[in-house]
């Protein structure tokens, strides 16, 4: 029996959106296609007309899953992911100015693939460059003879360019020296892209319990993304996690030098509302751009772009959990599917336009329209949102829409002045899938942790400097993660939330209670010496390398 029903994972629902349900193997494989995608032309002539401008957001994050398991969940959501989505889109990331969010949690893990000085380092890259070889060539394999054998070749013919497509991610992995770090880099230093940074461990900013566990998030972060991508020029847009937001996250942003945002107001201001294309002027500077959802949802709702017949079907799947089906149910085959892409960018192009022609028509003025989605939608899960994204932005000039960043879009644009309200892109648009009974032990047990890791640091800068306090600080970052919550809530990868979370949490309270005896008083000093962190490691894998001591003790000591 060649077709089976498999459990979901975490990999088919990222992020908290809402989406369309699979019933997937370990993790959907979106294999990459082997027609090469053409060079978006590098310059788009400025528009002169006050239509307004298009700005796409590209939201790349996974969990910090490297070191911690691979199969049925771990690490292989990362590795479908390099070659399924981000080397696959190479080419359009490269020349559009498009904006690209890299979270400091990915970059990590991108930093532990490269070799480098080290016991250890870049055997992350050898275990994905390994299971590439070993897992994808096997399973491609046995289901390619498997059709043939009973007649049904199409379907082989379906799944041999994924399979070459795999082949193609391996060797130029290789070619750019392992390092992922430097592939985005380059697309905004040599290319045309933004890439854009956040929170270090994608936590909810709105739950966190302090201003010293924002900041920790904050400047963590920003220290990461400019030591993989540079310091940008001004005050930086960044990446909201889940653009979950809440009133007063704002002078958190302000306070840590952050210049743009988006946010999900189509709940509160309706989802054809005008004021979705408005940019927002909050206090301290800070500027929100709200994700436009009516274009959103023209790719991401549950009858959008994805669900055409000529597609391929994710739903459907081999006992090895390749996708050699259409959704119209018979073999994928790539010329049709690529055609459909292209009429389903000059759809979305033709919507954009009339978004755009509609607000600067009863406003007077250009509007922004915002269009953020996951990175990895584009590929991992719909395979042909590559090729999507290829036609719209080689389409977009044609059809007389400015692609911009999201940095160049905000200056453009004139910030209204008005209150948001809570609000994030989840399900509901609201924060339930982070803070609800459901996953009240998360939310409580993270808040409590910080608030203890405050208090233990105190105001002794030697404090922050033992490993003990630096490991503490590193777990406690695992811990504020949204995506525990999100991967329980969601009920997408067994145990493995709630495992990881407890393993965190236990590895939190160990070394708290070495930082414990190193800061007590009557411990002595000698005891405080032979105490501070004894037995524990400052890191964490490869998570948040750059935290170091005077980073903490900075953050701890301004409170």
């Amino acid at each position: 029996m060649l077709f089976s029903e498999q459990p979901r994972s975490y990999g088919q629902s990222m992020g908290g959106r809402v989406k369309k349900p699979s019933p997937s193997g370990d993790d959907p494989v979106n294999g990459l296609c082997t027609a090469p995608l053409s060079v978006v032309p590098p310059s788009i002539p400025p528009m002169t007309s006050h239509r307004g401008q298009l700005a796409i957001v590209l939201h790349t994050h996974m969990p910090y899953v490297e070191s911690f398991g691979t199969w049925p969940f771990g690490e292989e959501w990362l590795w479908f992911c390099v070659a399924e989505s981000y080397l696959r889109l190479e080419p359009v990331l490269s020349e559009a100015p498009l904006t690209i969010g890299v979270t400091p949690v990915l970059a990590d893990q991108f930093e532990a693939m490269k070799p480098g000085p080290g016991d250890g380092a870049g055997a992350a890259g050898d275990r994905m460059l390994a299971w590439f070889a070993d897992s994808r060539e096997y399973v491609f394999g046995e289901d390619i003879r498997s059709f043939r054998e009973v007649g049904k070749a199409d379907q082989s013919e379906a799944l041999e360019p994924q399979l070459a497509d795999y082949r193609r991610a391996a060797a130029r992995f290789e070619q750019i020296g392992r390092d992922l770090n430097g592939l985005f880099a380059r697309f905004a230093s040599e290319g045309r892209a933004e890439l854009i940074g956040g929170p270090a461990t994608h936590a909810i900013m709105p739950l966190l319990a302090t201003d010293f566990g924002a900041d920790l998030q904050l400047r963590v972060g920003s220290e990461s993304h400019a030591a993989r991508f540079g310091n940008p020029a001004g005050a930086p847009a960044i990446w909201l996690p889940e653009c979950a937001y809440a009133p007063g996250v704002e002078s958190h942003l302000a306070r840590n030098g952050v210049g743009a945002f988006c946010v999900d107001q189509s709940h509160v201001n309706g989802l054809d509302s005008l004021e979705n294309l408005e940019p927002v002027a909050l206090p301290g500077g800070v500027t929100a751009a709200p994700i436009d959802w009516l274009l959103v949802d023209r790719i991401w709702g549950d009858d959008a772009y994805p669900s055409a017949p000529d597609y391929r079907s994710s739903f459907e799947r081999t006992i090895h959990a390749l996708m050699p089906r259409a959704n119209h149910g018979r073999a994928w085959r790539p010329e049709p599917a690529r055609a459909q892409a292209a009429a389903d960018a000059d759809d979305f192009l033709t919507h954009v336009r009339e978004r755009l022609d509609r607000y600067s028509s009863e406003r007077g003025h250009g509007g922004l329209c915002v269009v953020a989605i996951d990175t990895e939608l584009l590929g991992h899960w719909w395979y042909e949102g590559p090729w999507w994204l290829e036609e719209v932005c080689a389409g977009a000039a044609g059809a007389g829409i400015e692609l911009v960043t999201l940095s160049e879009g905000v200056a453009a644009a004139a910030p209204r002045e008005r209150e948001l309200c809570t609000s994030s892109w989840g399900q509901n648009k609201d924060l339930t899938t982070w803070d609800s009974p459901a996953v009240a032990d998360f939310a409580w047990q993270t808040r409590d942790a910080e608030l203890r890791l405050f208090d233990l640091l105190g105001h002794d800068r030697s404090t922050a400097g033992s490993p003990a306090a630096l490991r503490a600080a590193r777990e406690l970052l695992a811990l504020q993660s949204s995506d525990w919550a999100f991967i329980a809530k969601r009920a997408t990868a067994g145990d493995y939330a709630h495992d990881r979370y407890a393993a965190h949490l236990a590895a939190y309270e160990r070394a708290c209670a070495a930082l414990s005896q190193s800061t007590d008083p009557s411990s002595g000093a000698a005891a405080q010496s032979r105490t501070r962190g004894e037995g524990i490691a400052a890191r964490l894998a490869g998570l948040a390398p750059g935290l170091d001591h005077q980073t903490l003790s900075d953050i701890r000591c301004a409170y």
